[in-house]
């Protein structure tokens, strides 16, 4: 089972085509790819997953015919929903702890209604531009999770945000098979390495304000010295 989970995520990153549409792997391509986008959707540390190459390479094979595209977005539409559901479930845990719940006392009421509003108003807008960025698709919905009172409205923009995201990169991949053979191949692979890119570059711009910060508290001790 594991061997095979290892295979598909290997073909999937190399573009083996060759293995993906070998006989009986259909139904293991499917459980890796929902089991990834609900990983990815519903839990931070699981940024690094290049959830959305993976989305335009299921468009791709259910274009050439290895998997079912009905089934594939259904798929696909569904785990992303679930794991923001989850992310949020994590949100309304997390704020009843009583460390954080000090946290959000300390911010000024005001700030909070503003929160609320702005979650409101552009709910959908939010998680379906945090759909394309690692880290915030799951940190969005926490994030909700510990301010969103209206749990009917979180599912609506959770649903209706992950069926545009199915559609608009399962329709992308599905256009790639049109392109010559090398570029799509370079698409995709650009698109793989785009979430770790993404990754790396706000965990060194975290680094490096963390240690300018440190920098200029030791400059200021050595003024008061």
């Amino acid at each position: 089972m594991l061997d095979s989970i290892i295979d598909v995520l290997m073909a999937l990153w190399h573009q083996d085509f060759t293995t993906l549409m070998s006989p009986g792997s259909a139904v293991m391509v499917y459980f890796v790819v929902g089991a990834l986008i609900f990983l990815e959707s519903g839990f931070i540390p699981a940024a690094p997953f290049p959830c959305d190459s993976v989305v335009v390479l299921s468009g791709t094979l259910a274009a050439v015919g290895v998997l079912d595209p009905v089934l594939i977005l259904v798929l696909i539409a569904t785990c992303a929903a679930l794991g923001s559901w989850a992310a949020y479930v994590q949100g309304r845990w997390l704020n009843r702890l009583p460390k954080v719940q000090g946290w959000v006392n300390a911010v000024p009421q005001k700030r909070l209604q503003q929160v609320d509003v702005l979650l409101g108003k552009h709910g959908l807008v939010a998680l379906f531009c945090a759909r394309f960025v690692p880290v915030v698709r799951s940190l969005l919905p926490l994030m909700m999770g510990m301010r969103a009172n209206k749990v009917n409205k979180f599912h609506y923009f959770a649903w209706l945000s992950a069926i545009l995201w199915t559609l608009l990169l399962c329709s992308f991949g599905m256009l790639l098979p049109l392109l010559p053979e090398n570029i799509s191949k370079l698409v995709t692979m650009g698109l793989m390495a785009a979430p770790v890119i993404t990754l790396v570059t706000a965990l060194l711009g975290f680094v490096t304000v963390r240690l300018r910060k440190v920098w200029q508290e030791q400059q200021a001790a050595k003024v008061k010295h």
